[in-house]
Formats: structure tokens, C-alpha cells, sequence
């Protein structure tokens, strides 16, 4: 009786092992080749992705490339199967100045065009973006001021491709707000953040710039979960208080 037990303990966790490498294996694909979590460490998308979002990015939309695989091989450049971005795209991104930071923005300008900023109205080759007033966004401060909540402009963009998303305006005619024409040059991207007067993004060129299409991750789908900002999704003794449950399983646009 006890070998008989000891041969069905033994065959119960090896099948238990086979079970979790299995699960990890398929883990490691998803991750790898479909889809990868990230999480929103700052407000420069307010109010569009909040601080203490988790969210999902397809890796697959616009192919592989060296930084969309980890560990893939050096010699690995260029990208491999998927399509180009379209305006309005939520993309992470690696940054062309340090290419171990991952930032996420959205997709304002494509090859060729040509992006100016003036007075807080965008242009996309020489045509201002249609923009209307919505209601002041109240909320967690996306200003970067110390204040629990405030109220700011809130604006509705909306692109040449018929692509709609809210902006924030914390200043009027700050310092991005009037700028020099930006030439986005074959192959790559022009990127914005969402809240205007608080991303460092394509229009600072010495800090972003023009993102080429090799350093595309992939895009943003849909928020997984989501926390208040100063909270931990690790403790969840304050889960009920803390969490955004409104915004779990949110489709980003």
C-alpha cells in the first residue's frame, strides 16, 4: 500500500510540475509575441491614461523589431510583418535618445508631415486640428502641482483621419504651445502626450524627438486594472477604496 501511494504522489507532482511549465511556456509567448502589461508611471496622458493604470500592449499590431522582442539578436534591425501606425494610435514606445526607456504617447504626425504648435492650437501640414471645448476636467491634479484635485481646460480633438481624443490645457501659451515647424522625416513618428502643457514628447527634440518606427513596442488596447494614484496594486487589503473600477477592462482610445 505505502509504494503504491508513493508512485501516485510522485506521478501527481510531476504532472503538477509539466502543468506549470506549460503555463509558464505559453506566459513567455503571450508576453513575447502578443501581448505585454505595462503600467503608467505619470500623468503626460491625462486624462486619457491616468496615473496607476495597468495596461495591456499588443505587440503584434505593427510587427517585430529588436525592441518589440526581448533578447532578440542585435544583428535583428528594421521590423517584420504588421503595418505602419495611424494618426491617433496609442503607442509605447522606446525612446531614440535612451533606448531602455519605454515612453507612451500618441501618434500626431506621420512621415512627411509637418507639426507646428500655435498658441495651444495644433497644425498638421499647414491646416489647424479641428477643436472644440468640452467641460473642465476635475481630478487628480494633471498639472504636476501638489494639489489633491484641480479643474482644467479640456479640449476634443479631432485628426484628419476622423481619429476624436480629449486634450488638457493646465496653461494658456505655455512653453510648447508656439513652436517651430517639425519636418517628421521618412521612417519615423511624431508624438504627443495628451496632456499639452506636461509631456515631454516629440516637440522636445533634444529630449524625444522623432520616433523612429524600429522603437515602436507596440500599441495601447485596453486597461487591465487600475489604481488610485499614490496606491500599490500589491496591497490588496485596499483594493476596495483604492481601485478604479470603473476603468478595468476600458478599451484606450
Amino acid at each position: 500500500m505505502s509504494v503504491t501511494s508513493g508512485t501516485k504522489s510522485e506521478s501527481g507532482l510531476g504532472e503538477t510540475i509539466r502543468v506549470v511549465i506549460h503555463a509558464l511556456l505559453i506566459a513567455l509567448v503571450i508576453r513575447t509575441f502578443l501581448f505585454q502589461p505595462f503600467n503608467i508611471p505619470s500623468g503626460s496622458m491625462k486624462a486619457t491614461l491616468l496615473v496607476g493604470d495597468y495596461l495591456f500592449v499588443s505587440k503584434y499590431s505593427y510587427g517585430y523589431s529588436h525592441y518589440s522582442i526581448p533578447l532578440s539578436p542585435p544583428l535583428f534591425s528594421g521590423r517584420i510583418f504588421g503595418s505602419e501606425p495611424s494618426r491617433g494610435d496609442i503607442l509605447v514606445f522606446r525612446l531614440p535618445k535612451d533606448d531602455s526607456t519605454d515612453y507612451i504617447k500618441r501618434v500626431i504626425g506621420l512621415p512627411g508631415d509637418r507639426i507646428q504648435m500655435k498658441e495651444g492650437l495644433l497644425y498638421i501640414n499647414d491646416t489647424p486640428v479641428k477643436r472644440e471645448r468640452l467641460s473642465d476636467f476635475i481630478g487628480e491634479d494633471p498639472c504636476g502641482s501638489s494639489d489633491a484635485t484641480a479643474r482644467v481646460k479640456r479640449w476634443k480633438e479631432t485628426l484628419p483621419n476622423d481619429v476624436s481624443y480629449e486634450t488638457l490645457d493646465c496653461v494658456d501659451n505655455g512653453f510648447y504651445d508656439n513652436t517651430n515647424v517639425y519636418t517628421v522625416p521618412p521612417g519615423h513618428f511624431f508624438m504627443m502626450g495628451d496632456n499639452r502643457d506636461n509631456s515631454t514628447d516629440s516637440r522636445v527634440l533634444s529630449a524625444v524627438g522623432y520616433v523612429p518606427f524600429e522603437n515602436i513596442v507596440g500599441r495601447a488596447q485596453m486597461i487591465f486594472f487600475s489604481v488610485a494614484e499614490g496606491e500599490h496594486a500589491w496591497m490588496f487589503w485596499r483594493w476596495p477604496t483604492a481601485v478604479r473600477w470603473n476603468r478595468i477592462f476600458k478599451i484606450v482610445r
